[in-house]
């Protein structure tokens, strides 16, 4: 059985959801992580790649608009004033976007190195048949 048939219907539309988002937004390298096993404070991470300031931005706006449409609550955001690294803490599920060099930098895949990778691609998919 793969880890995204294990997700429960919330977790599987939002986290679609946030992937395809991004994904339309030409985020780079979506990842998701589920860290619910070694972590008290989220259960799934989501990392996402922009190619610069202005287009981690954009995915940071598109981002909130789909959020938003989900009636998500947002318990936390962090932007850092053109740091590279934008996190959205949606308490279940916290989003990380970066720059290239931010997202090499921190390497959060290496630090979370214990969690189970989940495919976004065939979350998406569920999303683009559902809409």
């Amino acid at each position: 059985m793969s880890q995204e048939t294990n997700l429960s219907s919330k977790y599987r539309q939002l986290l679609g959801a946030c992937c395809h988002a991004l994904d339309d937004t030409r985020a780079e390298d979506i990842a998701i992580l589920d860290v619910s096993k070694i972590s008290t404070i989220t259960n799934y991470l989501i990392l996402a790649t922009a190619n610069s300031q202005p287009h981690l931005r954009a995915l940071k706006r598109d981002l909130d608009k789909t959020l938003k449409d989900l009636k998500v609550r947002i318990l936390g955001v962090d932007e850092g004033d053109h740091s590279g690294w934008s996190v959205v803490d949606a308490f279940d599920v916290m989003i990380h976007l970066f720059t290239h060099e931010m997202r090499e930098n921190y390497d959060l895949e290496t630090l979370w190195k214990d969690a189970k990778a989940i495919d976004a691609e065939p979350l998406m998919s569920n999303i683009e048949e559902s809409a």
